[in-house]
């Protein structure tokens, strides 16, 4: 249902280096780009784009906003969690059981975006 969600950035060049280095494990790749903007996809069809507001105001993340990334295993968010603290996010969630069926990990992106990487089931 989902087709790309979209997060801004402050520096995207920051945001792609970052982006280029935390998406590995699950399998994310760049695509498409411009000025702009950035698009990551992996094997599930969605895209996740970064890019500046077309505004030119500032990017800011959004109280409640929260991007979820679907890891295919949970040694794949523990990964993909400490790729992103390593490469400058902070942490929101030490990675775990949030409830039965349910392992995640959540961090902020440099920009402040808050992204959870989970395995369902």
């Amino acid at each position: 249902m989902i087709g790309y969600a979209t997060i801004g950035s402050n520096d995207l060049e920051e945001a792609k280096t970052f982006y280029d280095t935390v998406l590995v494990p699950l399998g994310g790749k760049r695509t498409f780009g411009g000025e702009r903007m950035q698009g990551y996809a992996g094997a599930g069809g969605a895209m996740l784009m970064l890019c500046t507001p077309y505004d030119e105001k500032p990017a800011f993340p959004g109280n409640g906003n929260m991007l979820a990334l679907s890891a295919p295993s949970p040694d794949v968010v523990n990964q993909t969690h400490a790729l992103a603290l390593a490469n400058g996010a902070t942490d929101e969630g030490a990675p775990g059981e949030r409830m039965p069926g349910f392992y995640g990990a959540y961090f902020r992106d440099p920009d402040g975006n808050k992204v959870c990487v989970y395995k369902m089931g």
